[in-house]
């Protein structure tokens, strides 16, 4: 009897609904039944702010360990949340299609967030957001929060917060009724986290070949594209997941446009990026995604040609200052 599929996930409602997803797809490719192992990380017992805690890697690491100790075979990670850097003995070998990559603002009324009263509360726990809130409205105080979705809501429902700050994705993957008003934000002017609405599954580099090959034919070649662009650039300003930067690349045609804003606490000494890239004809095919080998452009020149773009929008953001706001607000 083939032994199941032993799939390491966090404990939240969010992480079990986007793993479940990833195992009905896993059971399909690989004919054996996928089981959820929950894994509690340190950022889902510790209430202190991601920023205190280190951010990067925060809800990754027992994970990994999990997975390094053979207690699973397979992990699904949110894709902001990982360290741009790979994990010894670990790959990410398989990225389903990308979800709604946006942020939304949800609030009791309907009420655009530029047009919240001064001394309004906003929650959000992300530097990022934190800036982004800050650019779109001045006026309003902003309140750290932690939380699962259904918790951060019920603080807008109670009357406690004004409006939060969530991910499209986390909202869509839940399935959850609303009750509350929703207004996304749109990508062009508040661009998200690198690999927002990215999953990533993660198995060991000494997986067996038959898992390897389940895993990565689920892997969509424009959002493997796309994200490796935001993260290469992130991990070129050498900026942690949860720094305050908004990036994403629009794949279109032959071309990638890529948003990246690096945010200060002034926000007159931003760094803001809005630029596009050529992409070789034929790069999204299934063997340039199989191992980024071959010996022509086309199968070849997919991670590479996403790297040197991210790597380009790195340069350009450091030339133009964003060193020194990344050094000034370390997470």
């Amino acid at each position: 009897m083939t032994e199941p599929i032993r799939l390491g996930t966090r404990r939240s409602n969010l992480a079990m609904a986007q793993s479940g997803q990833v195992a009905r797809a896993l059971e399909v490719a690989s004919g054996r039944t996928v089981e959820l192992v929950p894994i509690t990380s340190e950022g889902d017992t510790n209430r202190a702010s991601l920023a205190s805690l280190g951010g990067t890697g925060v809800f990754a690491t027992r994970l990994r360990e999990a997975l390094l100790d053979d207690r699973c075979d397979v992990l699904v990670h949110s894709l902001k949340d990982l360290p741009t850097a790979p994990a010894p003995g670990l790959v990410v070998a398989g990225m389903p299609t990308r979800v709604d990559p946006r942020d939304v603002i949800i609030t009791r009324d309907g009420t655009p967030l530029e047009e919240l009263p001064a001394g309004s509360r906003v929650g959000t726990g992300s530097p990022r957001r934190m800036a982004q809130v800050r650019r779109a409205n001045p006026s309003v105080e902003i309140f750290d929060l932690r939380g699962n979705v259904d918790s951060r809501m019920a603080r807008v429902r109670d009357g406690e917060l004004d409006a939060i700050v969530l991910a499209a994705a986390g909202l869509g993957r839940l399935g959850a009724e609303i009750d509350l008003h929703v207004a996304p934000r749109e990508l062009a002017e508040w661009p998200t986290a690198a690999g927002q609405g990215v999953l990533a599954v993660e198995i060991r580099e000494d997986a067996p070949e038959p898992l390897r090959t389940a895993v990565a034919s689920l892997t969509d070649p424009v959002t493997a594209f796309a994200q490796e662009v935001e993260r290469s650039a992130l991990a070129g300003i050498e900026a942690g997941c949860h720094a305050p930067v908004g990036i994403h690349a629009f794949v279109a045609g032959e071309e990638v446009r890529v948003r990246a804003d690096v945010y200060a606490p002034d926000d007159a000494d931003s760094v803001t990026l809005d630029e596009r890239w050529p992409i070789p004809p034929g790069v999204f095919t299934a063997e340039a995604y199989s191992r980024g080998s071959g010996s022509d452009e086309a199968t070849a020149g997919a991670y590479p040609r996403a790297r040197t773009i991210g790597n380009d929008v790195a340069r350009r953001l450091l030339v133009a200052g964003a060193a020194g706001l990344v050094a000034d607000n370390p997470s």
